[in-house]
Parts: structure tokens; sequence; C-alpha cells
């Protein structure tokens, strides 16, 4: 490894870390409840590896008591993690340069990724294609870590899980806090908020996401130059 390389892995550990604080408890939380459904910390690793997208993973718990069709439980999932679409058309022609390891950030884009990947910011000694590699592969590694260790600690001992599915949720508010502090025009998350309660009142909770995100889209290419004004 050369010395831009690791400058930058460090680089990334560091602005990993705030993630890695929050994803311990969802992480637990989630293996955890895996645990009370009756799976081993072994399927909570494999759900977590080849999976990885916290929200779903919570839900799929719900799917293997259920007996709803795999059409349904397919369809679900596409409508739950439609916003990654978005994300990663935001990147398209950036990881198109990174070679073989495009298909690698495709896959670790979580919320999480996103948020990192979105506020990077270039200092000496470090390259943006390694910092985007390394952040993904520690967050990745982070959700695998804590997931297992909730799965087995939930093996030996019983939990009440009863609310603790909320702490996805608490990550969600703190990242998005964050991102809108950040945000130099505020109108995109103006825009975005109108569009969730009007498609929640249109569409009702459980379908209201796509159509939402595509006004939300459609919204802010329209309003691009007065938001360009804004920043």
């Amino acid at each position: 490894m050369n010395k831009t390389m690791l400058n930058s892995l460090k680089y990334s550990l560091k602005r990993s870390i705030p993630i890695m604080v929050g994803f311990f408890p969802v992480g637990f939380a989630y293996g955890v409840m895996m645990a009370d459904a009756g799976y081993g910390p072994l399927w909570t690793a494999i759900s977590s590896l080849f999976v990885y997208a916290g929200s779903l993973q919570m839900l799929m718990i719900s799917f293997f008591k259920s007996t709803m069709p795999i059409t349904a439980i397919a369809v679900t999932a596409l409508l739950l993690n439609s916003r990654h679409i978005f994300y990663g058309l935001s990147f398209i022609e950036k990881f198109k340069s990174y070679g073989p390891w495009k298909y690698f950030l495709i896959y670790a884009l979580p919320d999480e990724a996103y948020s990192l990947l979105c506020s990077y910011k270039p200092i000496d000694g470090v390259e943006e294609k390694w910092v985007h590699i390394f952040s993904s592969a520690l967050i990745w590694i982070y959700w695998i870590a804590f997931s297992t260790l909730g799965g087995a600690v939930g093996a030996l001992i019983p939990f009440d899980t009863s609310g603790i599915d909320f702490a996805l949720t608490a990550l969600f508010v703190v990242i998005l806090t964050d991102q809108i502090k950040a945000a130099s025009s505020k109108l995109p998350c103006i825009i975005a908020a109108v569009s969730s309660v009007a498609c929640i009142a249109v569409f009702g909770r459980d379908s209201f996401l796509l159509p939402s995100l595509c006004i939300t889209v459609a919204a802010v290419m329209l309003l691009e130059p007065k938001i360009d004004k804004e920043r």
C-alpha cells in the first residue's frame, strides 16, 4: 500500500467514525431481532453481507414470519429501496472512472455511504477514488460486524425487542439533520418535505416513497438555476 492509499485509508477511517458509532446500536438491534425471530448469528451475517440494506433487513424479519408471496416481497423490496436508483445516478460518471471497483461501490451505496461520499472534500495527500472505496468498505464492515455481534448476544441472552427497530429511524434522522445543516440551499429539503407529505396524503404511507422521489427530482431539476444561485 503506497503512501497515498494509506493516507486515504486513515482519512476514510476518521470520517467514518460517526457512522460506526451510529451503526453499533442499529446493527446490534437488528441482530437481536433476528435472534428473537429464531435466526442465528450466521444468518444475520449472511443477510448483512449480501442484502446490506438496514431498513429492508429489518422488514425482512416480518417477511420471514409471514406467508407473503415471494413476488410481493420482491416488489416491496424494490419500492423500499428505489431511492438507491437516484443515489447511483448522481455518481454514475465518477464510478465509471474507478475501473472494476465501480461494481463494489454500486453495491455498497446505502444511505450512510451516500451521505459520506457526497460530503467528501479534497485534502492534500489523499485520492478521492480510494477515499470512496475505503469509506464504503469500512461502513460495510461495521454493519456486518455489529449486526453479527447483536445476533450472537441475542442468541445467548433473551431480550424484549419491543421498539428496538426505532434505532434505524433515529440514525436516519441524525443523518438528515446533518445534511440539512451542511446544505447551502434549503430549497431541495423543502421540496422533498412538501412532496413527501403530499404523496403520503395521496398514496398512503406504504406507497408514497417512489412517487415522492420522482416528484422531488423533477422539481429540483426544474429549479436548478435558482438553487445554484443560493449556493
